[in-house]
């Protein structure tokens, strides 16, 4: 019995210093892809360019986080997930040097695609921890602590990178990201173990190489798109409809080769299943019709004098920002533990229909009323920060084919960013299309029950995602429940 206590003790240990360098690894991502929010201006004034020019260089960050996670959580099936996210790290820390010392804005532009290599953090931290933890219960509550950061980490993000920006300049934030990096390099060097499933594999560059075209070309052509929604450029639009025809011949050539190679990225049979389409569905529909909303419309209502409640950018973030942010990072492990109980798609749904209530509240009663602004968001961050986003990140760990397991979560990771595109290209066209008539709080409504309707479609897709059975399990007593583990740990 005591040698039982003891690996029991060992397994727990081991779990939670795994568990210390994945939450490293994904604060010094968050921190990086969110602190520089709030010091966009302080840049172009340091650097001497226009806010457009700096807010190309976020965009460039994203769209190179879209790209390496469609392959890289595959590339680590392979070559190994410790070596990868290791490597992410450090190129994460090497980004954020040249971004330091940056002279003038391209310098700039390079650091951050250099630091969007770490796009597929949290995916290959869930992956990860879903190959050293095997009872359901507890890998839904570890899930859901890690993938809650990515929401935001309790708001403290913004606020730290303001204050930096301010007092020391946003150079300072650079370096504050490098020593995070190198922390949670060492971290997962230290405390993670090593697995590669599909060792031996070939790695399928040239599907790689279509696929990431594809996106990269669909993902630009909605940068380009979003500028039409301020002001109509023919030339925007062709180029716009050009990408659009080069993502469509990509994706097809990806299609063929993947049919043709011995070792695909993908085998076509499970890109036509429903556990890969429906929840790639539902996450680019719920990631419109959301995203745009809580990151971009509410934020510019609420510091707009008319017809908004003239807040200072610093009091809208402490009221609506950071109860957000920090209400989806308290209820990302409660969501987590409950999904295995309940069943992944149970709370996906709850969430999704929390999240209608959240912006029915926002559009119908926020408008006019601040504090009921402020009670529609806060919802938003427990059912969209603190559910949605925990179940669809975990639902493309649980659902990825044996075989592939960073197949989806990939995937995944690209249907989000996908999704944050379009919810920055057609919400704010609806706002600036409805503006010519007149009645600018009209045109705000129309915004939110737009996006209203976006999730309502989320959710009709995600009654399309099938039971991820094998990683859920019924409701047992928690003395049983601990035998269980007992037992797991002592094999």
């Amino acid at each position: 019995m005591s040698v039982l206590v003891t690996e029991t003790k060992s397994a727990k240990g081991n779990v939670t210093a795994l568990m210390e360098a994945l939450l490293a690894a994904c604060v010094a991502f968050q921190l990086n892809a969110s602190m520089l929010s709030p010091a966009l201006v302080t840049i172009g004034n340091e650097l001497q360019t226009d806010q457009a020019t700096i807010g190309l260089s976020q965009t460039w960050f994203f769209t190179a986080a879209a790209l390496f996670s469609l392959f890289l959580p595959r590339l680590s099936d392979i070559v190994g997930r410790k070596k990868i996210l290791v490597g992410m790290m450090l190129l994460m820390a090497v980004g954020s040097v040249i971004a330091a010392l940056a002279p003038d804005v391209t310098w700039l532009f390079v650091g951050r695609i250099i630091q969007g290599v770490s796009g597929p953090t949290v995916p290959l931290c869930l992956i990860m921890l879903r190959s050293a933890v095997s009872n359901p219960r507890k890998y839904g509550t570890l899930m859901g602590l890690i993938t809650a950061v990515n929401g935001g980490v309790a708001g403290v993000d913004s606020f730290v990178g303001g204050y930096f920006a301010e007092n020391f300049g946003f150079r300072s934030i650079f370096w504050l990201m490098v020593a995070l990096a190198l922390v949670a390099t060492v971290l997962i060097a230290v405390l993670a173990g090593e697995s590669k499933p599909a060792a031996g594999t070939t790695m399928d560059w040239l599907g790689v190489f279509f696929i990431v075209i594809a996106v990269g070309a669909l993902l630009t052509a909605l940068n380009e798109g979003s500028k039409l929604a301020t002001a109509f450029d023919a030339g925007t639009l062709t180029l716009a409809i050009g990408l659009i025809l080069i993502a469509a011949v990509a994706f097809f050539a990806f299609w063929t080769v993947e049919k043709r190679t011995k070792q695909p990225m993908v085998e076509t049979v499970h890109l036509r299943q429903r556990s890969t389409w429906a929840p790639l569905l539902t996450t680019t529909l719920t990631m419109t019709g959301i995203f745009a909303v809580i990151n971009g419309i509410v934020p510019a209502f609420v510091q707009a004098a008319e017809p908004g409640f003239g807040v200072g950018p610093t009091e809208m973030s402490l009221m609506i920002l950071t109860p957000y942010a920090l209400l989806g990072w308290l209820f990302g492990p409660i969501s987590g533990r409950l999904a295995p109980v309940l069943g992944y798609t149970k709370v996906l749904r709850i969430g999704l229909l929390g999240s209608l209530v959240a912006l029915a509240i926002i559009a119908f009663f926020g408008l006019n009323n601040l504090p009921m602004m402020i009670v529609g968001t806060a919802l938003l961050g427990i059912m969209y920060a603190g559910t949605v986003n925990i179940m669809l990140n975990g639902l493309g760990v649980v659902l990825s084919p044996q075989g592939n397991p960073g197949f989806l979560p990939g995937m995944n990771a690209g249907a989000f960013n996908l999704g944050a595109g379009l919810s920055f290209l057609v919400l704010p066209a609806v706002l600036v299309a409805t503006s010519t008539l007149g009645d600018a709080k009209a045109s705000y409504l129309t915004v939110v029950v737009v996006g209203l309707a976006i999730t309502l479609a989320a959710f009709a897709a995600s009654l399309l995602i099938p039971k991820p059975a094998d990683a859920e399990v019924a409701e047992v007593p928690e003395v049983a429940e601990a035998e269980v583990v007992e037992a797991e740990a002592s094999k």
